[in-house]
């Protein structure tokens, strides 16, 4: 069986065409389409008319592209970015009508879920309690569990795009030491209880996912991508904090000729840097391993181990879903 993943983020949307053997989503095409939503959509604002055309025409030639490799209509969602926009059931009823890809938007919760089944096939059960950190351009995933889907999750808006709008003035200069202060307040005001949960739980293993965290691991020290997925990868705590101070002193183009940090991703560096070595910080965590198998590959094994009905169910309530009422994180973190 061949089936197919496409993963609207806040940069790009990324296709995944894969044969599910023994259970195992295997990738044979992979693809991606530069968006860059995060700097077209204020937080918690619209996404315009001339980026729903350009999404639009992406997850179009995405289904073409999975149709061209075999694979039946793609699994579509949208993560934070669209999620969080007033006019959200309006962009995914305009996608789906232009492109026959019925694309949907998950809960955080939900996303923070499939991730921890995705990192957790991953690492095997060899590492026995896991905690996950994954850090999108809207949103910070969190999950903690023994099993093979997790006992506690949460959704925090702690993306690094959405923190680098809202504290450091879209992050094209250097970064003052006021906004470095008042988002690292922010930060921790938003982490404090969850990070309490997760660090209380004990876990043996710690993952990070994302692109985000690939960035910064690299930064860090860590093989880079050319050496292949099965490279362990690791990143000190130690170490990104040192890369906290390294990135709050240039401006986002210095940034981006940093071993790791791509140009796209430059501005919003420093902002995902700080989310994660505040969590690792707070939870205690010297040290987590990079795990490159996150969210698509969540969503596939769900898919090929609960059957089309859970997609099915998934898009449905999607579709009855109100869109949630955007948070105002600067208001949120002065009352620390």
């Amino acid at each position: 069986m061949r089936i197919s993943v496409v993963d609207v983020g806040s940069n790009t949307v990324r296709l995944m065409v894969a044969d599910a053997e023994g259970g195992v989503p295997l990738p044979v095409h992979t693809a991606k389409w530069r968006l860059r939503l995060s700097e077209q959509v204020r937080p918690g604002g619209p996404v315009p008319e001339e980026a729903v055309e350009r999404l639009v025409e992406a997850v179009a030639d995405a289904g073409r592209t999975a149709d061209r490799w075999g694979a039946a209509g793609p699994l579509a969602f949208a993560t934070a970015v669209v999620r969080a926009a007033p006019n959200r059931c309006e962009v995914l009823r305009t996608v789906h009508a232009r492109t026959g890809v019925p694309l949907c938007t998950l809960p955080g919760e939900v996303e923070a879920e499939l991730t921890f089944l995705g990192a957790r096939r991953w690492m095997g059960w060899r590492v026995g309690p896991l905690a996950l950190l994954d850090i999108g351009g809207g949103s910070l995933e969190v999950a903690f569990g023994r099993g093979r889907l997790p006992g506690f999750v949460a959704s925090l808006p702690l993306g690094a795009a959405r923190l680098t709008h809202e504290f450091l003035a879209g992050g094209q200069d250097p970064a003052s030491r006021d906004q470095v202060k008042a988002l690292r307040r922010g930060v921790r005001h938003q982490l404090r209880d969850v990070a309490a949960r997760i660090r209380w739980e004990g876990p043996r293993t710690a993952v990070a996912t994302s692109r985000t965290f690939q960035q910064l691991g690299r930064l860090c020290g860590a093989p880079p991508g050319r050496h292949g997925p099965f490279m362990e990868r690791r990143m000190r705590c130690s170490d990104l904090g040192d890369a906290v101070g390294r990135l709050a002193a240039l401006s986002a183009a210095e940034r981006a000729r940093l071993p790791g940090i791509s140009a796209p991703r430059a501005a919003q560096s420093l902002a995902g840097a700080m989310v994660g070595h505040t969590a690792m910080k707070l939870i205690g965590l010297e040290s987590v391993t990079l795990c490159p198998w996150a969210i698509r590959e969540g969503v596939l094994l769900r898919h090929i181990e609960d059957g089309p009905s859970w997609w099915a169910e998934v898009v449905r309530r999607s579709e009855e879903a109100a869109p949630p009422a955007p948070v105002p994180l600067r208001l949120a973190s002065t009352s620390n």
